[in-house]
């Protein structure tokens, strides 16, 4: 029985070495095979690829996008517009050695600089930092170098157009200025599409509204071998698009008449739509040309503009502040109606001073203005009526309240990169300031808008909107709309936005309107 168990052994023995033998054969074969395949793509076929890795490869030049535009109210007359102009950039390392030579020689003759000065602004033939060679390079320039760009190595062009404003000095403050984005604006804003040679708008409008003004690049890709030379007929093409058209509220009439009429005094105009809290004319004097920061000497102007002594720069309507004065006196009177803290009819003997403790406070009227009821203390702008009125039956608290209610010491919101918020102060302000109390004195002062009382002639424009409207303070804006810069179609309105309803009732706004017009008609 054992012999015949290794019999049968014996007799599988043949058949399992035929089947090793033919799986080693098989496997043998199949590693032959990728052997083979390797040694064909690595050596064979290895130059065919390599050459065409090396024969074809894109090339993406960089196509500007305009600055969109910015209009008055009625879109007809552009307050900034572009004029073409290029920067033309040159990354020495860039060119082949053998030929850096001819090729910024052929440069100067292309955009008419001498080859000296191009010599003079790169400082290694090694180096792959990129150079500015010239601005202010006209379209027909650019286009010439983009003809010729496969004998141009190294050499870029890049949009830097010219804005340019018009004439009317005073819109400075209003459109604001562009300029090349610095580092610490680019570590800001890069992840918004910025460039490190980006254009954009650094004040005003300009800076305010600048994701829509600033377009999107458009790009050529060609396809190109070794040698540079264009292996396709037709360039892949996405064109640039021009950034958006802005049109303002402001009506150049009346722009050119306030301007005209604040003359060279240091100050501010404001002209208000109180239905919509449309800006019509914004004045600040004194004021700069804006077309200077598309020289070649901004940099001088503006160290010359910043550290003058009359802060040209400064838009004195939003972000200089200063107390309100006798046009406090409207607040006043709002107070006096809305608290029914005094008779409106009821009469106060002005002579000309009042005395608080050993003080004695002088009306401007030295001789004094007799007796006087409300409609006629503010028509005559009466300093003793409203100073009786503050300290006697009024007091600090609802004065500063009712300032407040008029949007005083507090931001108007208007579409302006900054702007001041004024301010009111109050007893509590005055302990946590400086350690000390509020007097009669500071009431006195307040009175008339007069102390620590701060505000912006924005701020005084709009009160006097909110006594038109009964109430209500709507957002001042300079933006009316935005329009394709294509079709001129009209993509966005900016419609009125309340900022402020006031609770005080409707009959005391016609007493204010009613006493405002004795003013015009009675007053001083």
């Amino acid at each position: 029985m054992q012999n015949n168990e290794f019999q049968n052994m014996g007799d599988d023995s043949p058949k399992k070495n035929i089947k090793i033998a033919f799986l080693t054969v098989f496997i043998a074969v199949v590693f032959g095979i990728y052997v083979l395949k390797l040694f064909s793509l690595q050596i064979i076929e290895s130059y065919r690829y390599k050459d065409r890795s090396e024969r074809i490869s894109k090339q993406e030049t960089v196509i500007p996008a305009q600055r969109g535009e910015i209009y008055e109210r009625e879109a007809l007359v552009p307050l900034a517009s572009n004029s073409d102009s290029f920067a033309v950039n040159v990354v020495p390392g860039e060119i082949p050695r053998e030929l850096y030579d001819t090729v910024i020689t052929r440069l100067a003759g292309y955009i008419g600089v001498p080859r000296k000065v191009i010599d003079a602004k790169i400082k290694s033939r090694s180096d792959y930092s990129s150079y500015e060679i010239k601005t202010n390079v006209s379209f027909d320039v650019i286009s010439n170098i983009a003809e010729n760009i496969t004998e141009l190595p190294g050499v870029s062009w890049r949009n830097k157009p010219v804005r340019t404003y018009i004439g009317m000095g005073s819109i400075s403050h209003i459109l604001g200025y562009v300029g090349n984005i610095t580092e610490d604006e680019y570590k800001r804003m890069f992840n918004e599409g910025y460039k490190k040679n980006s254009v954009i708008g650094k004040a005003g409008i300009e800076r305010q509204y600048d994701s829509y003004l600033q377009g999107i690049e458009g790009k050529e890709v060609r396809t190109k071998d070794a040698r540079g030379r264009i292996l396709d007929s037709v360039p892949q093409i996405t064109p640039p698009q021009t950034g958006k058209k802005l049109v303002l509220t402001i009506d150049n009439r009346i722009q050119e008449l306030a301007e005209k009429t604040l003359g060279e005094r240091v100050g501010a105009v404001v002209v208000l739509r109180p239905s919509n809290g449309e800006i019509l004319a914004m004045v600040s004097y004194p004021y700069y040309n804006a077309n200077i920061f598309s020289t070649d000497e901004y940099a001088a102007e503006y160290n010359r503009l910043t550290t003058s002594p009359n802060s040209p720069m400064l838009n004195r309507a939003v972000n200089a502040t200063y107390p309100p004065a006798s046009t406090f006196k409207t607040i006043m009177t709002t107070a006096v109606l809305s608290e029914r803290a005094f008779p409106p009819d009821r009469y106060i003997r002005c002579t000309g001073k009042i005395e608080i403790g050993d003080r004695v406070y002088h009306c401007h009227n030295l001789a004094g203005h007799g007796l006087l009821d409300l409609k006629g203390g503010l028509a005559h702008s009466c300093d003793v009526y409203y100073w009786v009125i503050g300290l006697e039956h009024l007091g600090v608290n609802k004065i500063a309240h009712y300032a407040k209610e008029f949007g005083f010491g507090q931001s108007l919101e208007v579409d302006l990169p900054s702007q001041s918020s004024g301010f009111v102060p109050t007893p509590e302000w005055k302990q946590r300031r400086w350690r000390q109390n509020w007097y009669d004195g500071d009431t006195i002062n307040i009175s008339i808008g007069q102390g620590d009382t701060l505000v912006t002639p924005l701020h005084v424009a709009n009160m006097m909107a909110m006594v038109c409207n009964s109430g209500v303070i709507y957002k001042p804006h300079l933006l009316k709309e935005i329009r394709n810069p294509v079709t001129d179609e009209v993509e966005k309105v900016v419609e009125r936005e309340v900022l402020h309803e006031s609770t005080i009732e409707k009959n005391v706004w016609r007493q204010v309107k009613y006493d405002l017009r004795y003013v015009i008609t009675n007053g001083s």
